[in-house]
């Protein structure tokens, strides 16, 4: 799928449609209805992603947990002001994962990495050992620091516009999650394009080998 229309889909799915089920939805149906109804969308092409790129791995099936569980954490509310704190929660949860990954030196990043170069050609018992070495290492730390970042801000963000206008607040919450959303997602793509830059010169520099594409088999 072309990238442009990743983007047109992302801002459709995460943001014009759920914003549009929410503004109409909620006078016939309330808002614990117009709230999770408007998840839906953002369920189906996050479903429809998944299969589409075959992300049958660590970051497909930490994807896919997280779907499963906001989805099940959405229908055990009792109400919508409830519903929407429990997605607080489970954000904070997911988190918490990042930062643990970071202390305990298993940054999530770094497994992301591996399963994106895996799709490129590259085994993964090449490149895992390869990431953790020195000058390498520290960059994935760094990238899984912005997951935790951007865990904090938008955990802290829906907190605060909850407090402030409960229920009613959700369009603009819907309005600010996807700003936001977006302007993580460069930082922590653009996180990685360093980092693979930093890869291909470290490969270059240490082990004397150009990063050549797909199906390189092993760096000596």
């Amino acid at each position: 799928m072309k990238q442009k229309y990743i983007i047109i889909l992302d801002i459709l799915c995460y943001g014009v449609i759920p914003y549009v089920i929410w503004n109409y939805g909620r006078e016939p149906l309330g808002d614990y209805w117009a709230i999770l109804l408007s998840t839906v969308p953002g369920i189906i092409y996050t479903v429809y992603r998944f299969i589409r790129e075959r992300q049958f791995n660590i970051m497909g099936l930490f994807i896919l947990g997280s779907l499963v569980l906001s989805t099940t954490v959405n229908l055990l509310s009792s109400s919508a002001e409830a519903m929407l704190w429990n997605q607080i929660y489970l954000s904070l949860f997911f988190t918490s994962l990042y930062l643990l990954s970071i202390l305990f030196k298993r940054p999530l990043a770094l497994y992301f990495m591996v399963d994106v170069a895996f799709l490129q050609g590259y085994p993964r018992e090449t490149s895992k050992p390869l990431y953790y070495e020195k000058g390498l290492f520290i960059w994935f730390q760094l990238v899984t620091a912005l997951f935790v970042l951007r865990g904090l801000v938008q955990s802290g963000l829906k907190a605060w516009l909850l407090t402030e206008y409960g229920a009613d607040g959700y369009g603009q919450m819907i309005i600010y999650m996807t700003i936001t959303g977006w302007v993580f997602a460069a930082l922590i793509w653009g996180g990685f394009i360093f980092t693979g830059m930093k890869i291909m010169k470290h490969v270059k520099e240490v082990h004397g080998v150009d990063a050549k594409p797909p199906n390189r088999e092993s760096i000596s």
